[in-house]
């Protein structure tokens, strides 16, 4: 039978009353991951983020999710498991002053022994602030893809020194495709034995909740006899938007019972709406904006083909494995 009067240590010069006894809590294992982006829907690296959370939960460690900025209420639905504790650094890709004020004020806080970083750029001051917080190991995981007609080469001898000194504390860096690693390794900034491979992956467990194929449409007013084309993107050039458009204008101009929806945001979408207007396109293509929970929401269950058109040289087509899962047949550039 326990004592009647239960602590926890507090610290030397606490008082502590002779019938009490001590609960010894012990410190949860930590890991601290800075994404230097924004959770604005859920995709690669909000996918990416909840598996690494849930395989830390397995194991009975915490998972410290850090963004630019505060995850809308799908994304955070998603990433919020019963180990995971959401933050948010600013800036933290531009490694400005108070980003790196901000991961100080983590590490501390949390303690974590590993710090492992995302879209933060791979040279920067975080390694070396991890080992002033005495943090045991820091991973650096290259989820960048290569502008269009990339061809890697090894850096000069001035920037590899550089490179290697300023991530001296860097454990391993962590590619997410073969064509990552070929990149990572060809430009040798980093030594090659601590380079690993662990493919990207979509969730396959979310396609079992599955939307009916008539919601999404009838949410877009797009006609159900209509055979659906779907890109979830981007709306940049870099995703090949012109180039599905010129596409679209052909295939339209065969059969008119084709429509093709852009699903997503980008600086361009103004740009390309006005240019499908002019294509004479407006009847047979659709712009939904940001929708956050694409799989979800049912992109995929209501498309009967998807595209991923690239023009950059991508390191993973998350969106092809998504399409994948729900068996959807696909059309896509060879980049990457």
């Amino acid at each position: 039978m326990l004592p009647r009067n239960p602590v926890h240590y507090g610290g030397e010069g606490r008082p502590v009353s002779p019938d009490s006894y001590f609960i010894l809590v012990p410190q949860v294992n930590t890991v601290v991951s800075v994404f230097g982006i924004e959770p604005a829907r859920i995709g690669g690296a909000e996918a990416y983020a909840r598996e690494l959370s849930v395989q830390l939960g397995v194991r009975g460690w915490q998972s410290v999710l850090c963004f630019l900025k505060e995850p809308p209420d799908a994304v955070r639905s998603y990433l919020q498991l019963p180990n995971v504790r959401i933050e948010v650094i600013e800036d933290s890709w531009r490694t400005k002053w108070r980003a790196i004020v901000a991961v100080m004020r983590i590490l501390r806080r949390y303690h974590p022994e590993i710090l492992h970083l995302h879209f933060t750029g791979f040279i920067g001051p975080y390694p070396w602030l991890a080992k002033l917080c005495s943090v045991k190991q820091v991973v650096f995981t290259d989820h960048s893809s290569q502008p269009e007609g990339h061809v890697t080469r090894r850096a000069p001898f001035w920037k590899r020194r550089i490179a290697r000194l300023i991530n001296r504390p860097m454990r391993r860096v962590i590619t997410v495709s073969e064509y990552g690693y070929r990149c990572a390794a060809g430009r040798d900034l980093f030594p090659a034995e601590r380079l690993e491979m662990v493919y990207n992956s979509a969730d396959l467990s979310r396609t079992s909740n599955r939307q009916e194929r008539t919601g999404f449409r009838r949410t877009h007013a797009i006609p159900e006899h209509r055979t659906l084309v779907a890109q979830v993107s981007w709306i940049i050039p870099e995703k090949g938007i012109g180039d599905l458009l010129e596409a679209a204008r052909l295939v339209v101009s065969k059969n008119p019972d084709v429509h093709f929806v852009f699903v997503g945001e980008g600086a361009d979408r103004e740009r390309y709406t006005r240019q499908s207007v002019e294509m004479g396109l407006e009847d047979h293509v659709t712009w939904t904006g940001q929708v956050e929970d694409p799989m979800g929401e049912g992109v995929f269950t209501a498309a009967d083909i998807v595209c991923q058109v690239s023009r950059w040289e991508e390191v993973f087509g998350y969106v092809i494995a998504e399409a994948m899962s729900f068996g959807k047949p696909m059309v896509a550039t060879r980049v990457g």
